[in-house]
């Protein structure tokens, strides 16, 4: 009894503070909505044109800000209030999705305008992301941060869970045009509770260098930080290759399993129920390291090679479970080392590079991943990125041994034997 009450504390030690508690109620509603919307999105367009690769299209459009302009947006965090970015950023977010139900309610809606729809989202993205990312450690502070972390990751996991069931419902009986109206209903959850911030209790640091202006390049400042640097590199090529599932799952549930809207849905919630599964077993823990970071991507990379060859639907959620719960490890450790390595100065910039990374690397992903599921198979679509992970771990832990380090220990083994070996003649 005492154990479980010492890990519900360990666990849950960041909403002890009413600035983050607040904070992670309106996201949970937000995040809902935004899976609702990304599920109505995927299936308006296969159901439009019916192809991977405009699906991928779609996507690139959406990312494409974030990649281009993601600095731009780090630079404007850096420089103004992060809750007063994020009424501006949410209301248009809100706007948007509320365009795109009416667009979609008087079948006045076209492949252009989904183009167009998900540039502009991209664009406001770009500086929504790293405010929202740099705002939860203004909520709890360098000691809570890993916890926090973890907690939203887990909260936007288990808002994949349940938003993608609800949409899926709504899609069925009453229409794509739902999804993005409640969407845009959700974004007001996120404006009343900013409204409630208490801002003399947030974690605010001035330093010297901030209050200076620094023009220290971010680039160079990133070089200056290895296990930073470690990080983006391989969340960049994650984010390009193997966290597609935006493109692979949808097609993965029409093609190779003759589905719908609700076949997508399963897939996505079973993802979301093992991230939820995977962030309550790593919040309650307080130290990162770049090894666990490193045995995450391999894990999640294992664990999408052995989904993409499932014979069932079943079976294939089954796996999905698995690649959430890695999935979350890999985010949270990633995304606590790049915050707690960061300066206060630095750390919207260093955050737009997360994004860049993540999300704005899609531009290429997206298009490369729905090409290979439309012309190799769907399952090739899923399995790919997995083996990019895999091999992204390995190549990563032969750098951090290195090749004499295992050699030695390869040639210690061998004359241990020798050596026994004579003794025993």
């Amino acid at each position: 009894m005492n154990y479980i009450i010492q890990f519900s504390q360990q666990t849950f030690a960041s909403l002890k503070i009413r600035n983050y508690r607040l904070y992670f109620i309106g996201q949970g509603l937000s995040m809902c909505g935004t899976w609702m919307q990304t599920v109505a999105l995927g299936w308006l367009v296969l159901t439009l044109t019916g192809s991977g690769t405009k699906l991928g299209i779609v996507m690139a459009f959406q990312y494409f800000p974030m990649l281009i302009g993601g600095l731009w947006g780090g630079s404007i965090v850096d420089r103004f209030s992060k809750r007063h970015i994020l009424y501006v950023t949410q209301s248009i977010l809100a706007l948007l999705a509320l365009c795109m139900s009416i667009l979609v309610w008087t079948n006045t809606i076209t492949i252009d305008l989904i183009y167009l729809f998900a540039f502009l989202t991209g664009l406001v993205t770009a500086v929504d992301n790293p405010a929202r990312q740099t705002f939860v450690h203004e909520t709890v502070g360098r000691e809570n941060l890993r916890n926090a972390v973890t907690l939203a990751s887990t909260e936007n996991n288990l808002a994949r869970a349940i938003g993608p069931l609800i949409a899926g419902t709504l899609i069925a009986g009453v229409g794509i045009a739902a999804c993005f109206l409640f969407n845009a209903l959700s974004f007001i959850a996120v404006l009343v509770i900013l409204s409630l911030i208490r801002v003399q209790d947030l974690h605010l640091e001035h330093s010297l260098e901030k209050k200076t202006r620094t023009k220290r390049s971010i680039l160079s400042y990133i070089a200056s930080k290895p296990e930073i640097k470690h990080v983006l590199i391989l969340i960049a090529i994650l984010g390009t290759v193997t966290y597609e599932f935006q493109i692979s799952l949808p097609l993965i549930a029409q093609k190779t399993f003759l589905g719908d809207a609700a076949t997508y849905a399963t897939l996505l919630s079973a993802m979301g129920i093992g991230s939820v599964v995977g962030g309550m077993l790593v919040a309650g823990r307080k130290k990162t390291s770049f090894k666990e970071f490193v045995i995450a991507v391999f894990c999640i990379g294992l664990s999408m090679c052995v989904t993409a060859i499932m014979p069932t639907l079943a079976l294939a959620a089954l796996g999905m479970l698995f690649v959430g719960f890695f999935s979350i490890q890999v985010l949270s450790v990633g995304n606590t080392i790049v915050q707690l390595g960061s300066s206060e100065e630095m750390r919207g910039r260093t955050m737009s590079l997360w994004s860049m990374a993540m999300f704005g690397s899609t531009l290429v992903g997206g298009p490369l991943i729905g090409v290979i599921a439309e012309y190799f198979g769907a399952r090739w679509g899923l399995g790919f990125g997995g083996i990019v992970a895999i091999v992204c771990a390995i190549v990563v832990a032969i750098t951090m041994y290195g090749f004499k380090h295992l050699y030695n220990r390869m040639r210690k083994a061998s004359i241990s034997f020798l050596y026994e070996d004579i003794l025993h003649r």
